[in-house]
């Protein structure tokens, strides 16, 4: 299959061309520098059209008929002209629906388009989309999303007019994920389909949550950015930092024991550090009530010696970087860890819950 993706150049075409290469699916673009004679050509060889071209902030609103109504009711001629039956999906915009200048330019290149359906036999797919979010947005043009993102990564202050007002966005990935399901449909009809996932939120909590994915660095605590809209949200922010922005540094704590550091934190779920010992070095002698830890050799050997609070039950068990081992500790059972080898050995550990200096639940006792 061979597609022509008209708008190329921008935050959609530049996600949907990749998406496109991922299936090898053989594209052509039209650009602002596209000649009519290349376009024409272009629906020789070309067998679905992406247009995804159009107008939206302009200097000059007679703008928006060129670049929106009359660009594709030119396209649609050549579609005629070409005498071949090509599909079109075409990306309009829920201002169709308003009285405006911008609006009614892209409520005129619907009508072209469900024109063309109609005179050459071709199913049409006319996507109304709300603010659209995600990588490769431009800031003060795509959406508020894009704006906020770039200002806060960027320490440039935003501006709210109204907090409680409610923004309506779809994610650039489900969007194109959508987009790519019309190739292979195979009917005449004019179809109005929407994105199939929508968020609905607040300027306010839009502005905090995006605050939030900056501060966590410092916190070290994670949003919950797993899934929903805050994992695309999420990756949407990560887009807008600078290459010199792609590390921070972690608070390192370090005694004649070795290094202890916390990595990552949690909501919900705990948090994630590691540590080290010197040869002989043992770490631990305590144990815990309710909190319960996972532990991980990297490197080295390791000696892990358990004790029932209790009944005074023993148990003992070595593992080392190799075997990849998890070890987890069990509430009632005082516990600690030696390094038994010749190099510093290194443990990755996960904690059920964020230590609390003043409740930590961890009670010294002897193995």
């Amino acid at each position: 299959m061979r597609v022509l993706v008209t708008g190329a150049q921008g935050f959609i075409g530049k996600n949907l061309l990749v998406h496109l290469r991922e299936k090898n699916i053989e594209t052509i673009s039209y650009t602002r520098e596209t000649t009519p004679e290349q376009l024409a050509f272009s629906l020789q060889i070309v067998d679905f059209v992406f247009h995804l071209a159009g107008v939206n902030r302009p200097q000059n609103p007679s703008e928006f008929n060129e670049g929106n109504q009359h660009l594709t009711e030119e396209l649609c001629r050549l579609i005629k002209q070409s005498g071949r039956k090509i599909p079109v999906l075409y990306t309009s915009s829920t201002q169709a629906e308003v009285d405006n200048h911008y609006g009614l330019s892209k409520l005129a290149a619907e009508q072209a388009v469900e024109s063309l359906s109609g005179d050459v036999d071709v199913p049409v797919f006319i996507y109304r989309l709300p603010n659209v979010f995600g990588k490769w947005s431009r800031p003060n043009y795509n959406s508020v999303v894009a704006t906020f993102c770039y200002n806060i990564a960027n320490d440039l202050p935003i501006q709210i007019n109204d907090p409680a007002a409610l923004v309506n966005l779809v994610y650039i990935d489900d969007v194109i994920a959508d987009f790519m399901t019309q190739l292979n449909v195979q009917s005449t009809a004019v179809y109005r389909p929407e994105i199939s996932s929508h968020y609905t939120i607040t300027v306010g909590a839009l502005a905090e949550q995006i605050k939030a994915f900056k501060t966590s660095r410092y916190s070290i605590i994670s949003e919950s950015v797993g899934i929903g809209f805050v994992r695309a949200l999420y990756a949407t922010y990560l887009s807008f930092l600078r290459p010199e922005q792609f590390s921070y540094s972690l608070p390192v704590h370090a005694d004649v024991r070795g290094r202890f550091v916390e990595m990552l934190k949690t909501k919900d779920s705990g948090q994630f550090s590691f540590f080290t010992a010197h040869p002989g070095v043992t770490r631990g002698g305590h144990y815990h009530h309710t909190k319960n830890e996972k532990f991980l050799v990297i490197q080295g050997e390791a000696q892990f010696r358990f004790r029932q609070i209790v009944s005074g039950e023993e148990y003992e068990l070595r593992t080392n970087g190799i075997d990849a081992e998890v070890v987890e500790t069990v509430p009632g059972w005082s516990h600690d860890i030696t390094n038994v080898g010749d190099t510093e050995l290194i443990v990755m550990l996960w904690a059920n819950e964020i230590f609390d200096r003043d409740h930590p639940d961890t009670v010294a006792f002897k193995v």
